[in-house]
C-alpha cells in the first residue's frame, strides 16, 4: 500500500490487504484485515461492507499502514488491537498472556454444565492468563467463589484489569506457582480445578506459526518437556483441596488424552470423561475425585 494520488476505498484496502497477507502466507488473510480495519475506524466489520465505496483519508491509510506492517510480521492480531472476543465477552490481551481460544469454550462449558446448582461452589482456575476462563465462569454461574491463579504478576495485571471492566467481582486473583497459593485453603473446600496448561512438547514448538512461537508467552505454551509436566503435578495434588463429589477439568493437546489417563490411574482418580471439540478432536479431560 503504497502512498500515491490512489482514492483508496475500504474496498480496494481490504482486497489489497488480504492479497498482501495472503503473500506473507497468512492464513487468515481476509478477516484479519477485516478486523484491523474495523479497530482502526471503531466500527463493526458489518460496517465495511455496507460502505464498500467510503473513501479513506490519509491520515486513515497511514495508521492502517502501521497495522499491516504488525500483522505482516506475524503479529497476532490480537495483540495488534489489545482484545480478544471468548464466551461472547471482550477481553483485554497483550504479550503478557495467552490469547484466549476458541476451543477454550468447551471447557468453560464443560466446568459450568458440572456444578452443582443446588450449593456455593468454590473453584480455582490455575493459570489463568487473561483470566478468561474464570471471569467467564463467574459471569455464568450463580454462587460462586473462583480463586484465579497464575505465576506472572504481569498476567495477573491484565487479568484484574479484565475482571474489573466486566464486573467479576467474586474473584480473588493469586499469584504463585500452581496450587502453591491455595495452601492454605482447607482440605475438600474446592468443587471444581479448572486448568489450561502449558501442554505443547517442546519438540513441537518448532512447528508452530509464528504469530504464536514469536509472540505468546513461552511459558503459557510449554512446559520444555514432553507437553504432560502440568498434569502430573496437578493430577498428583488436586485431590486433596476437591470435595467429595468434585472434579479436575483440563483442556489437553492432540493425542494426550490416553497418557493423561494413565497418569490419572496412578493417581487413583475416579471417573473419566473425555470431550471433544468441534473438530472432533480430544480437547478436554473430566477427572473426578475417587470416592
Amino acid at each position: 500500500m503504497q502512498k500515491t494520488t490512489k482514492i483508496w476505498t475500504i474496498g480496494t484496502l481490504l482486497k489489497w490487504t488480504q492479497d498482501y497477507f495472503a503473500s506473507k502466507n497468512i492464513e487468515s488473510a481476509r478477516i484479519d484485515a477485516e478486523v484491523l480495519l474495523a479497530h482502526l475506524l471503531q466500527k463493526e466489520r458489518i460496517y465495511l461492507y455496507v460502505h464498500f465505496d467510503e473513501p479513506l483519508q490519509e491520515e486513515e491509510l497511514t495508521a492502517f499502514r502501521e497495522l499491516v506492517k504488525k500483522r505482516a510480521m506475524r503479529e497476532p492480531v490480537a495483540y495488534i488491537i489489545g482484545k480478544k472476543e471468548f464466551m461472547g465477552m471482550t477481553f483485554i490481551v497483550n504479550k503478557n498472556v495467552l490469547v484466549p481460544r476458541p476451543e477454550t469454550e468447551h471447557l468453560v462449558e464443560a466446568v459450568s454444565e458440572r456444578l452443582p446448582t443446588n450449593k456455593n461452589n468454590v473453584i480455582a482456575d490455575i493459570g489463568t492468563g487473561s483470566g478468561a476462563i474464570a471471569i467467564s465462569l463467574a459471569k455464568i454461574c450463580k454462587s460462586i467463589k473462583v480463586y484465579a491463579v497464575d505465576i506472572s504478576e504481569q498476567a495477573l495485571i491484565v487479568a484484574r484489569e479484565n475482571a474489573s471492566v466486566l464486573q467479576a467481582d467474586n474473584i480473588e486473583f493469586c499469584q504463585g506457582d500452581l496450587l502453591t497459593p491455595l495452601s492454605g485453603l482447607e482440605k475438600n473446600s474446592l468443587q471444581a480445578i479448572v486448568s489450561n496448561p502449558p501442554y505443547i512438547p517442546q519438540s513441537d514448538m518448532a512447528d508452530l506459526e509464528p504469530d504464536v512461537r514469536e509472540y505468546e508467552p513461552h511459558n503459557a505454551l510449554t512446559d520444555d518437556n514432553d507437553g504432560f509436566d502440568f498434569y502430573r503435578r496437578l493430577l498428583g495434588e488436586s485431590q486433596a483441596l476437591l470435595r467429595e463429589d468434585g472434579f479436575l477439568a483440563c483442556e489437553i493437546g492432540i493425542g494426550q488424552a490416553e497418557e493423561i489417563k494413565k497418569i490419572a490411574q496412578q493417581n487413583n482418580w475416579g471417573r473419566c470423561e473425555i470431550i471433544k471439540d468441534l473438530a472432533n478432536i480430544e480437547r478436554v479431560i473430566i477427572l473426578w475425585k475417587q470416592k
